[in-house]
């Protein structure tokens, strides 16, 4: 048995149907010198239960959560999903195939989008939100573009804390936009730099990005540095890598930020090797009519029922190309739906109480590792949940040598930054018990794990 649809009787009708000879016919375009003659370099074919075991033999050489203990993080965190959130998410009322243009046969993911935009209204302070993001890295990407309609400016000031796939990703997205992308340093405490900012700062200036919690896990000085910016109109983005401290920190609203995106990935969404994850986009009223992706709103029906539609759609299929400001397609409905059960499910004290456990594990760590000879903390600055080692040796090494005592202790910085080689990161979530984390100082220690 092969795995090809169409059986030769089907071929064969399908080519006196178009009047073609033969399959080859089809290719008659492409001059004879440019077809492959040779069959591909490929395995014989085997048997699903072949298949399967040999897909299983592969997947045993990861290091997982399952083998390892681990305190990765950098923008894909592990926290704990409460088993009602899967079964939630999977039931039949939101499913619902692309985007849910039609309101009458869509209304589960509408008002499960709605609420996602309300839940990252209230967690931001901000006063809307919107819904199809990507991922942090392209929420804060397209902010960016947002901020140069707005301000009809050309320069964006990004800190050189913001994780740098962020910043790769900004790059990207402004390269052929005549747009400058310009780095704001940091300062001994791993901040951005307050004075060299204010110096940077012109009216030509359409945003300043700043990661707060940053890519070192240090938490930004909002009330320093927005009102820098406001003196100069210029838009303040802060992008939240790990949305999990939005329940624990002040929000970035209520210092003034413009505009708030991030990932949400925390919220119930497993880290799968990295994704998929699910970007947050969130403004001020004012500013509504410029946001990019889909905004869900509420009305009522012409018997006065509660309904949910699409308010806004800004991709160029929907509106005048010229006009748009996004091509964004895919709605990631799905995560967004985990993101809204989980934090429905933990509200406002769970939220806050998974977050102290973050807070409070992570500052045992850095005070255990602080104290090995050799180590240093770099930065002073205040962290939620990740902070930077400085370690005795480069980081690459001493990681290796940590994952064969099963543990996966961070990640090189030096991979991102090379001046950085000695440097790693840590991250420690709720997950992380005591005694694995005591594992992991014996085991920089010189220990055994």
């Amino acid at each position: 048995m092969t795995y090809t649809p169409h059986t030769q009787d089907d071929i064969r009708r399908m080519l006196e149907k178009i009047g073609v000879a033969a399959t080859e016919d089809l290719f008659a375009g492409i001059p004879e010198e440019l077809r492959l003659k040779n069959p591909l370099d490929l395995p014989e074919p085997v048997s699903e239960g072949e298949i399967l075991r040999e897909l299983e033999r592969l997947a045993a050489g990861n290091a997982t959560f399952a083998t390892h203990i681990s305190f990765l993080g950098g923008g894909t965190y592990r926290h704990f999903t409460p088993a009602v959130v899967d079964y939630l998410v999977s039931r039949g009322e939101f499913a619902t195939a692309y985007t849910p243009y039609q309101p009458e046969i869509s209304q589960g993911t509408l008002q499960a989008i709605f609420e996602f935009q309300t839940l990252i209204c209230q967690l931001t302070g901000m006063e809307a939100a919107n819904a199809s993001m990507y991922d942090g890295a392209s929420a804060t990407a397209e902010a960016a573009l947002m901020a140069a309609r707005l301000t009809k400016r050309k320069r964006i000031l990004v800190s050189a804390g913001l994780h740098p796939e962020y910043r790769e990703t900004v790059d990207c997205y402004c390269r052929y936009l005549a747009l400058e992308v310009v780095e704001a340093p940091l300062d001994a405490s791993g901040r951005t730099d307050g004075e060299i900012l204010g110096q940077m700062l012109d009216d030509g200036t359409a945003a300043v990005i700043l990661g707060s919690p940053n890519f070192f896990g240090v938490i930004e000085d909002l009330a320093l540095l927005s009102p820098m910016a406001r003196k100069e109109g210029t838009k303040l983005i802060v992008a939240v890598q790990e949305a999990l401290s939005l329940g624990l920190l002040k929000p970035p609203g209520d210092f003034g930020a413009d505009m708030v995106v991030g990932d949400v990935q925390s919220f119930g969404i497993p880290p799968a090797f990295g994704g998929p994850h699910c970007g947050f986009f969130a403004v001020r009223d004012k500013d509504l009519r410029s946001v990019p992706g889909r905004l869900v709103g509420e009305t009522v029906d012409l018997e006065g029922r509660r309904g949910f539609v699409l308010t806004l759609s800004t991709r160029e299929q929907h509106i005048r190309r010229e006009k748009a400001t996004s091509n964004i397609c895919s709605n990631h409905g799905l995560c967004a739906l985990t993101a809204a059960v989980y934090l429905s499910l933990m509200g406002k004290t769970g939220l806050r109480q998974v977050a102290l456990d973050n807070h409070s594990k992570a500052e045992y760590a850095k005070h255990k590792i602080a104290a090995l000879p050799g180590y240093s903390l770099p930065y002073s600055g205040p962290t939620f949940n990740e902070f930077v080692v400085e370690a005795p040796e480069k980081a690459p090494a001493l990681l290796k040598r940590l994952e064969g005592q099963g543990l996966l202790g961070g990640i090189a910085l030096g991979r991102f930054l090379p001046q950085m080689e000695k440097r790693f990161l840590v991250c420690v979530t709720e997950e992380n018990s005591r005694r694995e984390i005591d594992t992991l100082i014996a085991a920089l220690a010189g220990g055994k794990s």
